[in-house]
């Protein structure tokens, strides 16, 4: 029987390990289809504290996993396929291995993927021009052009956030009116550095070692163009890596999992989560590591108030 449990090794389970594995509780750590999560698929992280001339992503999630190590964690690459969670009783964890492993507490720090368009171009120039978070690249994007994939708040949001940095951000939207709410439309339509191109859907990402230019196509027309762009950046939204727990735990339409009461705790008694998986606004590496802080206490809280 294990005491803690912790589903996914990138900044919240990362972080969580730290505080599980210095109080004693010598965490397992499993770390799931994408170690690292995210920040691994990242370049250079220029916005995590203590690192002043940045640091690539891998090898943030590196030095993480190490300190935990330091503590006492193990760390064990293979994924969960089933769980058995139950109130008031040990936690069932199936891995794809077929080792079944038992905890008295779960956390779950599973992270979410972004959703893309899905075109081969997309993952062949990936950190290559090609992003899904403005918040993390947009300042590699100084005084050149951009454009932003989607017509949403997060869209918007991005496309605004980007002129901070680029000469001009074109949205890429397939419908004739933005989906986002009135206030953030207006501001985007307002904006002198934001162009929206509309009824258009993005055929191909042009460029063979750097993001070059987009092949756009008029859906109403038909008709192709090309525009010429250094960043693509992907706002279609995230999808959050919870379907595995979908029978136990309690979450939004999105597939987020519900907190309660500002904690990490979830609906089943012993069961916490933390970073992207629970978190649908911030999703930086940052607040994910707050989270994994917070879960690996609450669980030290939880065992505490059982012994």
């Amino acid at each position: 029987m294990n005491d803690v449990i912790i589903v996914g090794n990138g900044p919240a389970g990362c972080t969580a390990a730290v505080y599980t594995a210095r109080a004693g509780l010598n965490p397992i750590v499993i770390s799931g289809p994408m170690p690292g999560g995210q920040l691994t698929q990242t370049t250079e992280v220029e916005n995590f504290p203590g690192f002043p001339e940045g640091i690539l992503g891998f090898d943030l999630v590196v030095k993480m996993q190490k300190q935990a190590e330091r503590f006492g964690a193990v760390f064990k690459s293979d994924s969960v396929v089933k769980t058995k969670l139950n109130n008031n009783e040990p936690h069932t964890i199936i891995l794809g291995s077929g080792e079944e492993l038992f905890t008295k507490t779960l956390i779950i720090a599973t992270g979410a993927s972004p959703r893309w368009l899905g075109l081969e171009s997309e993952k062949k120039l990936m950190n290559k021009g090609v992003s899904a978070c403005a918040t993390c690249d947009g300042a590699f994007y100084r005084d050149v052009p951009v454009v932003v994939i989607g017509g949403g708040d997060s869209a918007v949001e991005e496309a605004l956030f980007l002129t901070r940095f680029a000469s001009e951000v074109t949205i890429i939207h397939r419908r004739d009116k933005l989906r986002a709410s009135n206030i953030m439309a207006e501001r985007a339509l307002k904006n002198e550095k934001i162009k929206i191109q509309w009824d258009s859907v993005v055929e191909e990402i042009l460029g063979e070692n750097q993001v070059e230019g987009i092949r756009i196509k008029n859906v109403k027309s038909g008709e192709e163009s090309i525009i010429k762009c250094e960043g693509y950046f992907a706002a279609l939204g995230h999808i959050p890596s919870t379907s595995v727990f979908s029978e136990y735990i309690e979450t939004d339409k999105a597939g987020y999992i519900k907190l309660n009461d500002q904690t990490s705790r979830t609906n089943i008694d012993g069961v916490f989560a933390a970073g992207d998986c629970a978190d649908s606004f911030y999703q930086q590496a940052i607040t994910a590591s707050a989270m994994g802080c917070k879960a690996g206490i609450d669980a030290e809280k939880w065992l505490e108030s059982r012994s």
